[in-house]
């Protein structure tokens, strides 16, 4: 009985080992698949990648869609470098609108080996928002935001239905009114002070018919980062519209970080 019990622990043990070694090969595989950090824009939150996300999930990346604040561009920095800190693996960093700012800011992170701008801005070193869309015409969106006491602002629903979003059917656009993220005004006159793009590659996915941020605006912008550019003739949430352009150029980021 004895001789049969140290066998029984012999056999445990060895497939502890076995199932121990089994884990970290898979660990080490993950490890090295990247991870798709999702930053969002104003007026948003984390959800507004939803349709996106799944198709991401199908390509076997993994997926953190950040939360943030949108209470000053340091505040949401800093959320984005928490999922940034947390990962293992190379990670693609993706913004959309005020969204590019963040990536801009805190996309050096030695986690990160590829950029996408989505419907965004990519500004360079020492620029604001102010700074980058004072040449521009001023977007019909901006006519249809509203400020609280705090300094905080909003879009009305008039704002979300035809202009952020005016390619969604009402009943989405009357939930992203509901659900909206109020972002501190003050945030459009913060100025980044690096720009990651320098020295990451680049994709932007530019929205034709845009009434947030100007088209011609992106369009510069991702001339000036060299960036790989996808043209798609969409309102300010292509991510939204037109999810599975959006997720494919993501992806094409992540293939190219894993060579």
């Amino acid at each position: 009985m004895i001789f049969l019990d140290k066998r029984f622990f012999a056999i445990g043990t060895m497939s502890i080992a076995a199932l121990g070694f089994a884990g970290s090969v898979h660990a080490a595989a993950d490890s090295q698949r990247p991870t798709v950090v999702l930053v969002h824009g104003a007026f948003a939150d984390g959800s507004s990648w939803n349709r996106v996300i799944p198709k991401l999930h199908a390509q076997g990346l993994n997926v953190i869609s950040v939360q943030n604040p949108l209470t000053s561009l340091a505040d949401d920095v800093a959320a984005t470098r928490r999922a940034l800190d947390a990962q293992t693996g190379p990670v693609v960093l993706v913004g959309h609108s005020w969204g590019g700012m963040v990536i801009t800011e805190v996309g050096d992170h030695p986690r990160v080996k590829s950029l996408v701008y989505v419907a965004s801005f990519a500004p360079s070193a020492g620029q604001s928002i102010v700074d980058m869309t004072k040449d521009y015409p001023k977007s019909s969106g901006l006519d249809h935001v509203v400020s609280d006491k705090d300094g905080f602002v909003s879009m009305t629903l008039e704002g979300i239905t035809n202009h952020f979003a005016q390619d969604l059917p009402g009943s989405e656009t009357q939930l992203i009114a509901a659900t909206q993220g109020p972002i501190r005004g003050k945030n459009f006159e913060e100025k980044v002070s690096v720009a990651a793009w320098i020295s990451k590659p680049s994709w932007f996915v530019v929205s034709e018919k845009d009434r947030m941020i100007q088209p011609a605006l992106q369009r510069a912008n991702a001339r000036q980062i060299s960036a790989k550019t996808v043209r798609l003739p969409t309102g300010h949430v292509p991510q939204l519209s037109r999810p599975t352009e959006v997720a494919k150029a993501i992806i094409d980021a992540a293939t190219s970080a894993q060579k």
